[in-house]
């Protein structure tokens, strides 16, 4: 129990963090947000807990490939915004918009092969 109140608040820490120095600086913020450190930490508690190295590469690989959808995430939401979409609408539709683009390069990554 103790053990999963600690990678609760060590992951809680690193988005309360970012909204913070986002406060102050944004571009900060985008370097910290943009770091793959939810992937690291993910890594560093799959050990811990003694899985194999062959299912940590999985993962690893696995979100190589899905990070691409991903970043339409961060492209859709800008334009919606500058767009003058409101805030919820275009954080909806961003959200709906990647969703899609991940449903997508999962059926492209099980054709070939690259996720189970």
């Amino acid at each position: 129990m103790i053990y999963y109140a600690i990678k609760i608040i060590l992951t809680a820490t690193v988005i309360v963090i970012i909204t913070e120095v986002a406060k102050r600086n944004s571009a900060v913020a985008a370097v910290i947000a943009s770091l793959p450190l939810t992937s690291l930490l993910a890594f560093v508690w799959m050990r811990y807990e003694s899985v194999s190295n062959s299912q940590i590469a999985d993962l690893s690989i696995q979100i190589f490939w899905l990070v691409i959808p991903s970043l339409a995430l961060f492209v859709i939401f800008w334009w919606l915004l500058r767009s003058n979409f409101e805030f919820w609408v275009s954080l909806a539709l961003s959200c709906g918009g990647t969703s899609l683009l991940y449903l997508f390069m999962l059926v492209v990554l099980r054709r070939f092969g690259l996720v189970s």
